[in-house]
C-alpha cells in the first residue's frame, strides 16, 4: 500500500477507501448479551458467544455515520436468525489478503503470516519474516488500493479480505463481494490513542481463533506502554518540542489531539502545538513556525528525510532552527526494509511502546540508559 504522502509525515495513517455496503445495525438485544472484549480501541467491539463471534467496526473512517457487523462463524457454530443479514465467515480463516502494511506485523506477532497470499504494492512492506514470503512467491501482487485486481483476487478466493478507507463508495470492493468474496473493513488508522491502535491485534485473532494469544499479546503492549509511561513522569525537565515540515508553501504540525502529540505528551515533552484542537494536521505558514519554534530544543519526524544535508537542500529554510543547527532533529526515515518502506509506518501502530520508548531515550536518556533507539534516529 503506498502510504507515503504528507500527512504521514506527522504520524497519520491516511487510506484509501473500502466499502463494505452491509450496514445494518446489530440486534440490539444481541449485542446487549455480551460484553464487549475491547477496552482502548473507540471504533472495534468484539462479542464472543458459543460457537461464534461478532465483531463491529463502529469508525471505518473519520466522522462515519455507518457501522459495519460481521459475524465469525466457529466449526459446527450456530447462527442465530437476527445476525444471518450480516457477512459470515468460517473461522479460523487459512488464507487472507490485507491492503496495508500496518496489518503486517499482527499476522506476524500472531505467528499466522503465512496465511498472506495476497498485497497491493508489495515493495512497501518492510519486515524480513513477510519479505521472505513476497520473495519466494508466497505472496501475490493484488494491484494498488486504488485499483484492486479483482480478476486476480477473484481467482486466488482468499478466505477474507482486510481493506479499510476514507468514505463509503467503492466499487472494486463492492464487485468483488458481489463476486462471493468475503471483505472486512478495518479502521485501525482512525484510532488516536496509543494503545487504542494497538488493540486492534484482537481483531486479527478473533479471525483466526487466536483470541487468547491476541489478548495475551497485547496484554503485553499495555504493560510495557504504562510501565514506560510511569517512568516518564520521573522526569524533571520538559523539552520544547517542533515536529513536521514544509510540503509546498505550508508547514504542517500534528494536531493536539493526535495520535501523534499524545506521544510526545506522555513522553514528558512539551510540544509546542499541544493546546491546537483536532486530530489531524494544522497547516501554517513558515514565519508562524519559525516564530514559535526557533528555538525548540527537538525537532521530530521532519518527514522521512535521511540527512540533515537532505533537508537542507530540500528548503534552505530548515538552517534557521535552533535544533537543526544543534543537531538535534530525529526521523523515522532512516530505519527501512529492504524495497525502501519504511519500518515506522508498518509497526509503530502495533508497538506505541516502542514509539515511547524512542521519545523518551531521546528527551530524558537518563531514564532509559539502556535503550537502543528503533524506530527515530539522529539525522547527521
Amino acid at each position: 500500500m503506498k502510504i507515503i504522502f504528507l500527512k504521514f509525515t506527522f504520524f497519520l495513517f491516511v487510506i484509501f477507501f473500502s466499502g463494505c455496503k452491509q450496514n445494518k445495525e446489530t440486534s440490539a438485544a444481541t449485542i446487549a448479551s455480551s460484553k464487549n472484549e475491547i477496552h482502548y480501541a473507540k471504533g472495534l467491539e468484539i462479542y464472543q458467544y458459543k460457537g461464534y463471534s461478532i465483531v463491529k467496526i463502529t469508525s471505518p473512517w473519520p466522522q462515519a455515520k455507518e457501522n459495519f457487523t460481521y459475524v465469525l462463524k466457529e466449526k459446527n457454530g450456530i447462527i442465530p436468525d437476527s445476525l444471518k443479514q450480516f457477512t459470515t465467515i468460517p473461522i479460523p480463516i487459512k488464507s487472507i489478503v490485507v491492503t496495508s502494511t500496518t496489518h503486517i506485523p499482527a499476522l506476524e506477532m500472531l505467528g499466522v503470516e503465512n496465511t498472506l497470499v495476497g498485497f497491493p504494492n508489495t515493495d512497501y512492506i518492510s519486515s524480513e519474516k513477510t519479505r521472505k514470503l513476497i520473495d519466494s512467491g508466497k505472496v501475490r501482487e493484488v494491484g494498488t488500493n486504488e485499483t484492486l485486481n479483482t480478476e486476480v483476487l477473484i481467482d486466488m478466493a482468499p478466505d477474507v479480505i482486510v481493506s479499510f478507507g476514507l468514505n463509503n463508495s467503492n466499487p472494486t470492493l463492492d464487485n468483488l463481494q458481489k463476486s462471493g468474496l468475503k471483505v472486512m473493513l478495518n479502521g485501525d488508522w482512525t484510532e488516536q490513542s496509543p494503545l487504542g491502535k494497538a488493540e486492534w491485534i484482537k481483531f486479527f485473532g478473533a479471525l483466526y481463533g487466536l483470541d487468547s494469544k491476541a489478548n495475551t499479546l497485547f496484554t503485553e503492549i499495555e504493560k510495557e506502554y504504562t510501565n514506560t509511561l510511569a517512568l516518564a513522569k520521573k522526569a524533571t525537565l520538559k523539552p520544547t518540542v517542533l515536529s513536521g515540515a514544509m510540503f509546498q508553501d505550508q508547514w504542517y504540525v500534528p494536531q493536539g489531539e493526535s495520535w501523534a502529540s499524545l506521544f510526545l505528551k506522555d513522553a514528558q515533552s512539551n510540544y509546542l502545538w499541544a493546546d491546537s484542537k483536532g486530530t489531524g494536521s494544522l497547516p501554517l505558514p513558515f514565519e508562524t513556525i519559525l516564530e514559535k519554534a526557533q528555538n525548540a530544543e527537538y525537532w521530530i519526524a521532519p518527514g522521512d528525510f535521511s540527512s540533515l544535508k537532505q533537508m537542507s537542500d530540500s528548503n534552505p529554510h530548515y538552517n534557521e532552527f535552533g535544533s537543526f543547527k544543534n543537531k538535534k532533529v530525529y526521523s523515522y526515515g532512516i530505519n527501512k526494509g529492504a524495497k525502501g518502506g519504511i519500518l515506522y509506518f508498518e509497526w509503530s501502530p502495533t508497538r506505541p511502546d516502542w514509539v515511547l520508548k524512542d521519545l523518551i531515550k531521546i528527551f530524558h536518556p537518563e531514564l532509559l540508559p539502556n535503550h537502543k533507539l528503533f524506530f527515530f534516529q539522529k539525522l547527521e
